[in-house]
Parts: structure tokens; C-alpha cells; sequence
């Protein structure tokens, strides 16, 4: 049976997942609404809520019904949030749109339904389009706009969402979403949805490390194991916009989409702009069960190279930071790869004049004092040592003082008469230029070519300031669109010339985190907040819609570059082990015992890694750095839990923690655990019992007869052995 079928006398389409249905109604006056969305309905049980409707009171002024319209536009009878927004010539800003044709494609693995809506009037035509998965419960949309005119008269685009998506009457509705900041990103909150319109937004250019395009509703009873929850997530790197909107009717929609507001973008005859993905999700099992839903589709649908390992990276930066040389990578190289770490990654400063943040971005060639052999000479003793090489690039950045801005300082984003704002000493390339993406690429394809690379650090380190496009003329707010594209075709076809090259997505930390991001990076730097202790907060909001296998989490130096907190190394890798393991210290100043201690901590990794990284992930016990609190990954036979109690309390620690996702009729056994050889830190006891027993009374655990003071921490490993 096909995942989208039609109903033709009640015209009603049905989207169908494994486990959940979302129907779209042509309702009366030609409306395309949606009917449905939450668990799985029959078509005859579908066609009975498409007649209730139809025998409701037609909507008026008092009850506007356009929270409900897949595609909210502004004119007529809607006064709510409007996903589209166009003027016409004359100054119309009203769209009277109409169903004039249908598509329904079989593809393998799916299923796309696209609805062809046509204005009565001006020559403009609105796709909306629908992919659905045989093997995931994710709904895609996005939305084409298409100029069918033949004049020159233009129609001018304020705003263009990729999908609405209506709530169910519920008796109250709170939000979940993340906020923060640079070095504080991903902080989980939930709060009601007040009546009227809640916005997250970026308008930098980028993501933000200030919020991240996802939103999840419920009626404020969902806890992580139990509850209905409804997510909205854009696949966008640029600015952008969700907002979830409350009428005092009480019908509640998330409307969401690339740009912010005050922009504009032109269709000339004969052009088409076609809108990011946004993706929604239902899910009946809590917070758990839609975060592990999301991970399962990045995996199926998103990720590149899902089914790889990630390696243990070093990377030199808090080592050295500019003050790189030869000599000095390669004494970090060997005390890296003694550690058991698998790539070596050479950060900011090997290149042009880069001796300190105010030069030489943009000269993308070794820096001749540095390295006057070229890259040749660390990267092949890197690889006689039995690791790949990697290096740290910032394609979209230029220095002032640099020979790229001396040649082209048309380049950079900027309107004339207006001040060229710096921060960090640099200027953003406009990669919506197919000139500067010409010349991304090909330093980039020779870099990697000639020098063997294995793996790049893609940085982008500030926002857009003084976006301006001069030769653009009255069409400037186009690059907000065309320089996110222009880097993901300059990743598309580096990756494409290069099958083995892997890549690392950083913009000063997690500030260009998305889908439309993991779709092009292996991986992505998390944080520049390396204190084990905030990384756990961090860690647990990323959680919420991205899979462990993405998430860089590095060990670095105690104490901590940014927080001056004094962290042990056990708790610091094994929060670090939730993700994919990286160091960042200065291993030349490392104890004796530190670097045997992290040797054995890093074969730890690697014997629970595929578990951790390919695993089905479940967050356990208390809010995390707050008591007792896990994070648990099942991957076949195997269970990895990893234990944290950053702080001893008055009151004694918990004697117990209860695993979930386990056969329950299974029998498991204790494999070999780690307490980072702290005789303070947790011990689990030897287990042997059956599933049931460990979700429901819980996994044994050995605490200190006499608390000794802060961070306990544990790998906690189990094999189900029948």
C-alpha cells in the first residue's frame, strides 16, 4: 500500500508513517487545510472527520480558520501569522489561490504528493510538496513559488515559509525548545505557549548559537518516557524563523521557514524559488521516544556516512593556538597518537600571514616560516604514526589585512557609504557570488589533493554585518538565501571530487547546527565550552533532536579554558564518551598519570563507541548536574550506560538507576566497566538478571560508605546473553 493515498469524495489526502497519519482536506471555498496529524487513522475514519468538518459553520470574522491552511497567505479572511506573503504589480498584496493540478510519485523508499495551487489572477503558481518515508514517522514539506508570466513586471516575496502545521484542540500547550548563547548553546527550556504569537528566530546569517530552528508542543503533561509530543524542525543554515501561534479560539499552529522579517526577494518571469525542508514529527512515547525518532530518521535519511565509525580526533588549538610550527605539531602528533587517537587535526594558524587573528584569512597556502617544506613533512609522519591528518579551515572568512581583500574587496558583503563592521578582525565572503565559490572550490580541491587530507575543520566564526550585495542592486536581500546554498554546493562538490574526505561542521562553536548542515558534515563541533560539567547541559539539548554520532565532544585542559573550573579527567571523558571522543589539551603538560590514565580512558571509548554512536539513546534518572543522572545506548546485544553525580549532596545518592529499551524476558550480564580508575567513583555491581528487573527495579550501584566529595562518575557496560 502506497504511504500516501486519496480520497476523492471527500477529498481528503492521507500521509501515512509506520506508527502515524497526517491528512491535508480541500475544504470548502478551496481551502487546503489540514484535517489530521497524530496516530495512525484509516481512510473511512478520515473521511468521517472530513464530514464533522464540513458541517461546521463556515469561519467569519470573529473565528478565521487560517491556522489551519497549510500555507497561511496574507489577503482575504486570515489575520493570523502569514507563511506567504507577495506583492504583486500595483501594489496587490493579497493571493486568492486555488488546487489546479496534483502529482503523486512512488519513489523507493517513499512517497511525494505535490498540490499545484494558482492565483485567480497574477502569474504566480505555489507547489506544495510532501515526501513521506516507509521507515520513519518524519513528514518532509517545502514549498516551490514559481513567476508563469511572460512580462516584466516582477513579484516581490516578503516572506516564504516551507509549512504550516496545525495542532490538536488540547487542554494546554507548553513548548520545548533551546536557547543560549556562544559557549552556552543548546539549553533545553520548556514554558506554555502564551495566546499570541511565540517566535524563535536567527538573524545573522546563520543558525545562531542563540536558538536552533526546532520546536516540540505538548499539552504539558509529556515527561521523557510518556506523553504525546509534536515537532517542527527547519533544515535551514541560515537566518530563519519558527513561530508557534495561540488563538484564543484555541486553535494553535507552527508556521516556519528560511529569512526574517523586512526581507524580500524577486521573481522575474520565469524564475522559482523553492524553500528549505521542514520537517514534522508525532510521537506518542514522550520526549524519549521523539528524540530517538529523530535520531533514526538523521541516520535513514540525513547523515552521509551513517553507518561509519567516528575516529578519536586531537586537535591542537587550545595546545598551541597561533603559535604553530612543524616542530611543535609533530611532539603533539606523537603524544596523540601514544594516547590511541586515530586523527590529527591542525588547527587556525598554519597558513598565509595567520600569526594571530588580525591577518592572513583568505591566503589559504602554508605559511613559509612555519612550514617551509609545505604540509608534506607533518602530514606523512601524522600517517607513519597511524593516524589520519586533518586541518582547520574558514572558507567564508577574510582577514582586512590580507592579499584576498587587497584584491577583492568587492567580495565581502557590504553596501557602499556604509562602514565595513569587524569582528574577530574579519569580513564575511559572499559565498551567493559564483565568483568567490569558484575560488572556495578550487583552493579547497587542491588543499586536499595535494596534501592527502583526510578530514577539515569548517569554521565560520561571525555573523553577517552589513549585508549588502551592490550588484544586485535592488535584489540584495538575495544573498541571505544564496550564500548558505553557495556553501552547500561549494561542501556537495568538495565531497563529490573527494569521496573519502570527511568533514567537521564548527561556526564558533554549535552557532550552524541544522539538518540541512548534518546533511553535508560528518560531524559537528558541539561547543566551544569544553567544562565537562556545562558540556553536560549543552549535550542533553542536543539530544533533543540530533544523534550522538554528530555530536564532537572534546577532553581538554583543567582548568577549563573558559570557566576556570577544575574538572577530574575520569568525569571529563566519560561525559565526553557520550558523543564522538575528541582531546584538545595540551598534552605536553600532562602528568605522567594523566596520560596513562587517558590512555586506558580512550580504549574504553573505542570498546563502546559503535554502541554510543550507532546505539538507540535514552536519557535516564534526574535533570542533568542536578543529582544523579544517565545517558543509555542500546546497539544489539549491547548496553552502554554512562553515570554522572557532579556533586555530593546532604541527602544519600540514589542506590539504584533504571535502564530502559531492554527485552525484557532478556538475561544480562555485567561487562567490563570503567570508573576511570577513581577509587572514589561509582562501581557498578556485577549483574546478572533479566531486563524487566533492570527497568523496573533498577541497576545496582555501589556508592563510597562515606561521601568524599564531587564528581562520580562510570561506564557502566552490559551484554544481554539471551
Amino acid at each position: 500500500m502506497s504511504p500516501i493515498t486519496v480520497d476523492r469524495a471527500n477529498r481528503v489526502w492521507n500521509l501515512t508513517t509506520p506508527s502515524t497519519t497526517y491528512a491535508v482536506w480541500l475544504a470548502a471555498g478551496s481551502q487546503l487545510r489540514q484535517l489530521y496529524w497524530g496516530p495512525r487513522m484509516s481512510g473511512e475514519e478520515l473521511a468521517g472527520i472530513a464530514a464533522q468538518q464540513g458541517q461546521m459553520p463556515a469561519p467569519d470574522i470573529l473565528f478565521p480558520a487560517d491556522a489551519a491552511d497549510q500555507l497561511p497567505a496574507d489577503g482575504g479572511l486570515g489575520w493570523g501569522v502569514a507563511s506567504l506573503q507577495v506583492t504583486f504589480a500595483g501594489g496587490v498584496r493579497s493571493l486568492e489561490l486555488s488546487l489546479t493540478d496534483e502529482h503523486l510519485a512512488k519513489e523507493e523508499g517513499g512517497c511525494q504528493l505535490d498540490l499545484v495551487l494558482t492565483d485567480s489572477h497574477f502569474p504566480l503558481q505555489v507547489v506544495l510538496h510532501y515526501l513521506v518515508h516507509d521507515d520513519s514517522d518524519v513528514i518532509e514539506r517545502w514549498v516551490t513559488l514559481r513567476h508563469t508570466g511572460t512580462s516584466d513586471q516582477p513579484v516581490q516575496v516578503t516572506r516564504a515559509d516551507s509549512g504550516n502545521w496545525l495542532l490538536p484542540e488540547l487542554p494546554d500547550y507548553r513548548c520545548t525548545a533551546v536557547s543560549g548563547g556562544w559557549a552556552a548553546e543548546a539549553q533545553l527550556r520548556r514554558v506554555p505557549v502564551p495566546i499570541g504569537e511565540l517566535t524563535w528566530t536567527s538573524r545573522q546569517g546563520i543558525t545562531s548559537h542563540q536558538a536552533n530552528p526546532w520546536v516540540m508542543i505538548d499539552d504539558g503533561t509529556t515527561v521523557e518516557d510518556r506523553g504525546q509530543v509534536w515537532g517542527v524542525a527547519l533544515a535551514w543554515s541560515g537566518s530563519w524563523r519558527v513561530t508557534a501561534q495561540r488563538r484564543p479560539d484555541g486553535l494553535t499552529s507552527v508556521t516556519a521557514g528560511f529569512g526574517h522579517d523586512g526581507l524580500s526577494w524577486t521573481l522575474a518571469p520565469g524564475q522559482e524559488l523553492t524553500t528549505p525542508r521542514v520537517l514534522g514529527l508525532y510521537s506518542d512515547g514522550g520526549f524519549g521516544a521523539a528524540s530517538r525518532a529523530w535520531h533514526r530518521y538523521a541516520r535513514a535519511h540525513v547523515l552521509p556516512h551513517p553507518d561509519e565509525l567516528r575516529p578519536v580526533l586531537y586537535n591542537s588549538w587550545e595546545a598551541t593556538e597561533f603559535d604553530i610550527d612543524e616542530a611543535g605539531q609533530l611532539e603533539l602528533a606523537r603524544l596523540a597518537a601514544d594516547l590511541g587517537v586515530e586523527l590529527f587535526v591542525m588547527d587556525d594558524g598554519w597558513f598565509g600571514g595567520r600569526v594571530n587573528d588580525r591577518a592572513g584569512l583568505g591566503d589559504w597556502w602554508p605559511n613559509p616560516d612555519r612550514f617551509p617544506n609545505g604540509l608534506h613533512p607533518l602530514a606523512d609522519e601524522v600517517r607513519r604514526l597511524g593516524m589520519q591528518f586533518g586541518l582547520w579551515v574558514e572558507p567564508e572568512m577574510v582577514n582586512p589585512d590580507s592579499e584576498l581583500y587587497r584584491a577583492h574587496p568587492d567580495w565581502v558583503l557590504h553596501f557602499p557609504h556604509r562602514r565595513r563592521d569587524l569582528k574577530r578582525n574579519q569580513l564575511v565572503l559572499n559565498f551567493a557570488r559564483t565568483d568567490v565559490q569558484e575560488w572556495a572550490l578550487k583552493w579547497l580541491d587542491d588543499l586536499v589533493e595535494r596534501n592527502r587530507i583526510d578530514f577539515l575543520k569548517w569554521d565560520m566564526n561571525r555573523s553577517f554585518a552589513q549585508a549588502g550585495w551592490p550588484e544586485r542592486a535592488g535584489d540584495q536581500d538575495r544573498l541571505w538565501i544564496d550564500h548558505p546554498r553557495g556553501v552547500y554546493a561549494v561542501i556537495d562538490q568538495l565531497r563529490q571530487r573527494h569521496p573519502k574526505l570527511r568533514i567537521e561542521g564548527c561556526a564558533s562553536g554549535g552557532g550552524r547546527i541544522d539538518y540541512a548542515m548534518l546533511a553535508r558534515t560528518d560531524e559537528v563541533w558541539t561547543s566551544d565550552n569544553t567544562d565537562a560539567y556545562h558540556r553536560q547541559s549543552i549535550q542533553h539539548g542536543y539530544s533533543q533532536l540530533y544523534p550522538a554520532a554528530t555530536m564532537a565532544a572534546w577532553i581538554t585542559d583543567s582548568p577549563n579554558a573558559i570557566t576556570g573550573r577544575c574538572v577530574p579527567l575520569a568525569y571529563r571523558f566519560h561525559v565526553a564518551m557520550a558523543g564522538v571522543l575528541g582531546i584538545g589539551g595540551d598534552l605536553r603538560n600532562w602528568t605522567t598519570d594523566e596520560l596513562r590514565q587517558a590512555r586506558a580512558l580512550v580504549a574504553s571509548y573505542k570498546e563502546v563507541r559503535a554502541t554510543v554512536q550507532h546505539g538507540t539513546q535514552y536519557r535516564l534518572a534526574g535533570e542533568v548536574g542536578q543529582g544523579l543522572s544517565a545517558v543509555q545506548y542500546v546497539h544489539g546485544d549491547d548496553v552502554v550506560v554512562l553515570v554522572y553525580l557532579p556533586h555530593a549532596t546532604v541527602r544519600r545518592a540514589p542506590g539504584t538507576l533504571r535502564l530502559a529499551g531492554l527485552d525484557p524476558d532478556g538475561t544480562y550480564c555485567s561487562a567490563d566497566g570503567d570508573a576511570g580508575e577513581d577509587p572514589r567513583g561509582v562501581l557498578p555491581a556485577q549483574v546478572r538478571t533479566t531486563g524487566r528487573v533492570l527497568m523496573a527495579s533498577g541497576l545496582p550501584l555501589y556508592w563510597p560508605a562515606v561521601p568524599g566529595g564531587d564528581w562520580f562518575s562510570a561506564v557502566v557496560r552490559l551484554r544481554q546473553i539471551r
